[in-house]
């Protein structure tokens, strides 16, 4: 049996990262920084600026913000936020957007210029907001991750001042988390602490993926693997239901996400798969449920050795998370998830992040078939060793190597990223 502060530490992970979002958390974060500020500066500013990570521009440059009518980028989100964003709803600081929010945008922002810069503070996730209004001026600090928040200041006094050392703050240390653990959490875990949180994840990612294939939008990616299949097998129906979520959700819809490491992609790409193949299996709602927690946990830990933020594709950390979870649903084998888990890194770890934007849903798709595709190889008895490439000989290992590969092997990839974003030569 698992020890209580072990249990604790894992309950205690679902709970902080398994939190509903509305839109893209990126641009979303921005309007929850400029709420922030709003609030403290008293009043909505005639003078913005602001600091960004380049992780943060490539994540805001294509993607609607949500309730703007269609607008995208980092002024048209850090605009909304402050002109309705309600700074006690974290990152669903713009659900209660009203209709005319594109329109008071737009006019605040033939008012008010927002300036926008790049931070030099070597963060991968920093947004720095200062606005002035009538002689007073107050500042907001996220770094980490999306709601890490560590500055707020008006004038000369500091109202919440985090430390903030050399690393990246507000991270969890992924060393805390290790798969045997997260499978047995899995299997022994108490119904009545998990249910609510999973519960909470299926309804919400459900009905997101059920408006990305009722409506059209963005590239129709969900929509477009059912077109040609009035019969689909489970796996193109998992990769659809998958993707249209992402459809949806990176092209303005107002519909919450629940999140996983941050990203509204990443908890669409684990749940919709492992509901699909739950709903193909006959699976009982506590299997379902029990999946749900291994494959979020597995997917937490693999992208926590990756960073909140990097070149590396994190919808292929939850694919291969989702893999598991439904190999989790066929037989509670820790080395069949194992396996599953590294099959499917060995498939397609490198793809790149390009920022969030409507061909997000299309790498969606192919993740979940690479997770799938390992969980198919795992059953069969097959698998990548160690020495095949980048894989180890243990899922840990192979872990924290695919982790160096994103984080350090990466940096540079992203810097490159970015310049071919900004049309830089």
């Amino acid at each position: 049996m698992m020890d209580r502060e072990s249990y604790d530490k894992y309950l205690n992970t679902l709970r902080e990262e398994l939190v509903p979002a509305t839109g893209c958390t990126e641009p979303i974060a921005l309007a929850y920084a400029a709420a922030l500020c709003r609030k403290a500066l008293g009043g909505i500013p005639d003078r913005v600026e602001v600091l960004v990570s380049g992780s943060i521009v490539k994540n805001v440059k294509s993607v609607v913000v949500p309730g703007t009518g269609g607008r995208k980028g980092i002024e048209t989100a850090v605009a909304a936020g402050l002109l309705v964003g309600d700074e006690s709803a974290a990152l669903e600081v713009l659900h209660d957007a009203p209709e005319d929010t594109g329109e008071r945008i737009d006019a605040y922002r033939r008012r008010v210029r927002i300036d926008v810069a790049l931070s030099q503070s070597g963060y991968l996730f920093d947004i720095d907001l200062l606005c002035a209004l009538a002689g007073d001026e107050a500042e907001v600090r996220i770094a980490g991750h999306h709601t890490n928040v560590v500055l707020v200041r008006k004038n000369q006094e500091v109202l919440l001042r985090e430390a903030m050392d050399g690393e990246e703050p507000g991270s969890l240390d992924a060393e805390r988390l290790n798969i045997g653990e997260i499978f047995s959490f899995a299997c022994e875990c108490d119904m009545n602490d998990v249910t609510p949180i999973i519960e909470r994840q299926i309804s919400v990612n459900t009905a997101l993926s059920d408006e990305g294939l009722r409506n059209s939008w963005g590239a129709c990616i969900g929509r477009t693997l059912l077109a040609t299949d009035e019969h689909p097998d489970t796996l193109l129906l998992a990769k659809a239901r998958a993707a249209a979520g992402s459809d949806a959700r990176m092209s303005g819809c107002e519909l919450p996400a629940v999140i996983n490491s941050g990203s509204g992609n990443q908890g669409i790409t684990i749940t919709l798969p492992i509901v699909t193949y739950a709903e193909a299996l006959n699976a009982s709602r506590e299997d379902l449920i029990r999946a749900l927690v291994l494959a979020n946990l597995c997917a937490i830990r693999i992208k926590k050795a990756i960073g909140c933020l990097s070149a590396y594709c994190g919808a292929i950390c939850a694919g291969c998370a989702a893999g598991a979870g439904i190999a989790f649903l066929h037989a509670r084998d820790r080395s069949l998830i194992d396996h599953t888990i590294v099959n499917g890194l060995a498939i397609l770890s490198g793809t790149v992040c390009d920022g969030a934007k409507p061909s997000c849903a299309a790498k969606i798709a192919m993740s979940v078939e690479a997770g799938v595709l390992g969980f198919r190889m795992a059953a069969a008895g097959r698998e990548f060793v160690g020495g095949d490439g980048i894989i180890k000989k243990g899922i840990e290992n192979t872990i924290t190597e695919v982790g160096r590969l994103g984080r350090d092997g990466m940096a540079h990839t992203n810097d490159v990223i970015l310049g071919i974003m900004l049309g830089k030569e």
